[in-house]
């Protein structure tokens, strides 16, 4: 929940949310008595009978030791003040010398105004009804005369509009000092807001990794069986019909075709989508496949003995998937070396070709998008491509998110 008050203006609110106002200041108004009445009380006493220097400085400094000392107190009270009659939660540990500058100055500055607000609203409640104390009171001489009386409820009426204003204008006040004095600093405040935003995204990051492999089994357990299905039944009518024409030969032999190829591009894009050889036999099985349906040599080296976070080991995984496909397509290399290898808590993949290089992530070649995919679980991506090669890409993952 977000810390920052809800900025309404004081004006146009309903009956209830102004009676909330009321209870909310009016309690404020008799913590700070409690706060500060006792600790009042002692200097008077103190001052009556003082006989030295020492005891007048005593007296000075007693009101402001109290609050002092109960600060801790006074914050759990006032949090628990905010948080059931504004709905407003403020957490987190805050700063002894930001909840002082509270207790001592903004809390008492917001309660006296509240008494003030108080004060004009009883005048002027008095001052606007005047007519009607004229009225019961009959002709007594100390009420004024008409024309006064009219000043008076206009007045009145003034200062009512004002001690609604002033409550609003308060409300909005003591929220911000106490969120601002009483919550967290603002270093301890964006350092939860990391970590919230931490979370949210490695939420999200799972949740697509999720939908991946659920469209992955949809795929693979609907629309590729319906396509092996069809091409089986076409290869069934090629080799048994002997009797077709010539042109419904060549159109089954086309539509088996085109279906055994419909039936590989499902599959590299299941593939593609999330293997289920990762999941269920990890990263040395699932490279291990790519590296031997890759059109060049691929060396490949695997020393992962703690398996990583499903989802960390699918970034590796594209990781790899994607250099080598680039590598096919783009270096012009002979040979290509991927190397994967767990050092604590950190996957570390690297991923080199003796291609031309000149590999360059600005220049739209997939590794912006590489760059990108492991930045979204706390990854570092490095690429080295000089003019003539060798290309490195490295990539350092951690292991758990």
């Amino acid at each position: 929940m977000s810390l920052r008050p809800a900025i309404r203006p004081a004006f146009g609110r309903s009956p209830h949310r102004l009676g909330r106002d009321v209870r909310f200041g009016s309690v404020g108004i008799a913590v700070q008595f409690v706060a500060w009445a006792a600790p009042m009380s002692v200097p008077w006493v103190i001052y009556d009978n003082a006989s030295s220097p020492v005891d007048i400085l005593l007296a000075l400094t007693v009101p402001l030791i109290g609050p002092a000392v109960a600060t801790p107190l006074l914050t759990r009270v006032q949090r628990q003040r905010f948080a059931a009659l504004l709905g407003v939660g403020i957490t987190g540990p805050p700063r002894a010398r930001r909840q002082l500058w509270y207790h001592l100055l903004a809390g008492p500055a917001v309660a006296f105004g509240g008494v003030l607000a108080w004060g004009f609203a009883l005048v002027g409640v008095a001052a606007a009804t005047v007519f009607l104390w004229r009225q019961q009171a009959g002709r007594l001489k100390f009420l004024p005369d008409a024309t006064s009386a009219a000043y008076l409820t206009v007045g009145g009426c003034a200062l009512l509009a004002i001690a609604y204003w002033l409550i609003g204008a308060l409300v909005r006040l003591d929220t911000r000092a106490a969120t601002a004095f009483l919550g967290p600093g603002p270093a301890a405040e964006l350092e939860r807001r990391v970590e919230d935003l931490t979370e949210s995204r490695a939420g999200a990051v799972d949740a697509a990794d999720a939908e991946r492999r659920r469209i992955e089994r949809d795929l693979h357990d609907g629309a590729q069986q319906r396509l092996v299905s069809m091409a089986v039944n076409l290869g069934l009518a090629k080799a048994t019909m002997d009797d077709l024409p010539e042109a419904a030969r060549k159109v089954i032999d086309e539509a088996h075709r085109e279906a055994k190829e419909a039936i590989e591009e499902l599959s590299n894009l299941v593939r593609g989508l999330h293997p289920a050889v990762l999941d269920e036999l990890g990263l040395d099985a699932a490279l291990s496949g790519i590296a031997a349906r890759a059109p060049l040599p691929v060396r490949l080296r695997v020393d992962v003995p703690e398996r990583a976070a499903p989802t960390v080991e699918a970034v590796a995984y594209f990781v790899v998937s994607e250099a080598l496909a680039n590598i096919a397509k783009h270096a012009r290399a002979t040979r290509a070396g991927v190397e994967v290898v767990r050092a604590g808590d950190r996957l570390r993949v690297v991923v080199d070709d003796d291609g031309a290089g000149g590999a360059d992530p600005a220049r739209g070649s997939g590794l912006a998008g590489l760059a990108q995919r492991v930045g979204s679980v706390d990854g570092t991506f490095d690429i080295s491509s000089p003019l003539g090669g060798p290309t490195v890409i490295t990539v350092e993952l951690p292991c758990a998110l």
